[in-house]
C-alpha cells in the first residue's frame, strides 16, 4: 500500500469509529500515515501549558508563614517572667532619647561657635572677647581661628560619638532599626554588635582627645606643663586601651571562626 491509499484509509477508518477509545496513533490522518511511513511522520507538536493547570499550580503553592518558616523554627510564648526580663530592655529608650536632646544642644553650641568665628573677620573687638573666652593670652588673629575651628571640629566629633551611642546603642540593646536595604543605611551599622561598638566609639574618643591635645599645643605658652604632661599621659592611655580593645575583639572573632 503506498502512503496516498494508507491515507485514505485512515480517513475511512476515522469516520467509521468514534474519537473516544481511539488510539492516539489513529487520531488524526497524518499520524497515521506517519505511523505507516515513518519517513513522512509530521514534526512532534510543541508541548501547550494549559492556564488552568497554571492556577491548579498557584493553589497548590503554601503561603510562607515568617514565624514557622523561621530558621530556628516557630516562634515560641515566652513565659511571664522572661517575657518582663527581656522587656526591660525597653527602659533604655528614655536613655537615647536623652540623648538626642543632648544632640540638639550641641547643634546650638555649634551655630554659637560658628558665629563668633564670623565675627572674627570683620569685628576687632570680637578678637579680646573669643580670647577672654576661651581662656588663653595668645593675640594672634591667625592661632586664634585655628583654635576656635578646632573647637567646631571637636563638637561635631562629639555629636559623631553621640550618633553613634544613639543609632548602634539601640541597634544592638533594644531593637532593630530595619535599615536593611535603606539607601541612607550607616557602613558600619551592617555589621555592628557590642565588640564593634566599643572599637567605633574608642576610636572616637581618640580622635576627640587628639583635639583636645592639639588646642593645648597650640596654646602651650598659657598652659602649666604639668596640665599638658597630664593630658598627653591621658591621651596615651586612651591609645593603648583602644589598642586593647580592638586586640580583643580580633581574639573573640578568630575563635568564633574556629569554632564554626
Amino acid at each position: 500500500m503506498n502512503t496516498r491509499g494508507a491515507t485514505a484509509a485512515g480517513t475511512l477508518f476515522l469516520t467509521a469509529y468514534p474519537a473516544k477509545g481511539r488510539h492516539p496513533a489513529l487520531q488524526f490522518p497524518y499520524n497515521l500515515t506517519g505511523w505507516i511511513c515513518p519517513s513522512r511522520a509530521a514534526p512532534a507538536a510543541k508541548p501547550r501549558v494549559l492556564r488552568r493547570s497554571i492556577r491548579y499550580t498557584a493553589r497548590m503553592e503554601k503561603p510562607t508563614d515568617p514565624i514557622s518558616d523561621a530558621p530556628n523554627g516557630p516562634m515560641v510564648p515566652m513565659r511571664p517572667l522572661p517575657a518582663l526580663i527581656f522587656a526591660s530592655r525597653w527602659l533604655q529608650l528614655p536613655l537615647y532619647l536623652g540623648l538626642i536632646v543632648a544632640q540638639v544642644v550641641y547643634v546650638v553650641l555649634f551655630a554659637e561657635e560658628l558665629i563668633h568665628l564670623v565675627e572674627l573677620l570683620w569685628n576687632p573687638g570680637a578678637l579680646d572677647t573669643t580670647v577672654a573666652r576661651l581662656g588663653i593670652a595668645e593675640r594672634n588673629k591667625e592661632t586664634v581661628i585655628m583654635i576656635v575651628v578646632l573647637s567646631l571640629i571637636d563638637v561635631v566629633m562629639i555629636s559623631n560619638l553621640l550618633i553613634m551611642v544613639i543609632v548602634g546603642g539601640y541597634e544592638t540593646f533594644v531593637s532593630r532599626l530595619r535599615l536593611d536595604g535603606h539607601p541612607d543605611q550607616p557602613e558600619w551599622l551592617s555589621h555592628v554588635n557590642a565588640n564593634v561598638l566599643k572599637v567605633k566609639l574608642a576610636t572616637a574618643i581618640i580622635g576627640i582627645s587628639s583635639i583636645h591635645l592639639l588646642k593645648t599645643f597650640i596654646a602651650a605658652g598659657t598652659l602649666p606643663e604639668r596640665t599638658m604632661l597630664w593630658q598627653t599621659v591621658i591621651h596615651i592611655v586612651f591609645l593603648i586601651s583602644a589598642v586593647a580593645i580592638a586586640w580583643i575583639d580580633r581574639l573573640m572573632s578568630h575563635h568564633t571562626t574556629a569554632k564554626k
